[in-house]
């Protein structure tokens, strides 16, 4: 069954966009999300397709731009983009990232976009490509940024 409101999140942690977050449970987009809320993230859902829905009790943006206006009005701000989209879609997620000026670029299992990673990196980012979020998560791999 799925959250209808999100749990309070853990101030202390950063707080993570997901750019293509499904709305189905089966997907895994959804059970990243799911499990990091459930250990006190908040997450972010980016997708343009659920456009004002909700997902996991959070508000689904259009685009990082729209998230990182709405969480700025909380006093907020995006520090993790967790990509879940084709690594020729990674470029353009990476510009918006650099502009919300989020800390962390972090692409999922099978996406790699080295001209890309090179770009964030360039503008200070920190750059994670080819894992799983959940599953660095659980086996402690927080890579400074966790």
């Amino acid at each position: 069954m799925p959250i209808t409101s999100a749990p309070v999140p853990n101030p202390a942690y950063p707080v993570i966009a997901i750019v293509g977050l499904s709305t189905k449970p089966d997907r895994p987009s959804f059970g990243v999300a799911r499990y990091m809320q459930e250990r006190g993230y908040r997450i972010i859902p980016v997708n343009p397709m659920h456009v004002g829905t909700h997902i996991l009790g959070e508000h689904c943006h259009a685009n990082l731009f729209d998230a990182a206006k709405a969480l700025a009005a909380e006093g907020q701000k995006i520090d993790i983009v967790n990509c879940f989209r084709k690594a020729e879609d990674i470029p353009p997620v990476v510009g918006e990232a650099i502009m919300i000026d989020a800390r962390c670029v972090w692409m999922q299992l099978g996406i790699v976009n080295e001209a890309a990673a090179a770009k964030a990196r360039a503008n200070g980012m920190q750059v994670v490509m080819d894992r799983c979020l959940k599953i660095e998560h659980a086996l402690g791999n927080l890579h400074g940024i966790l």
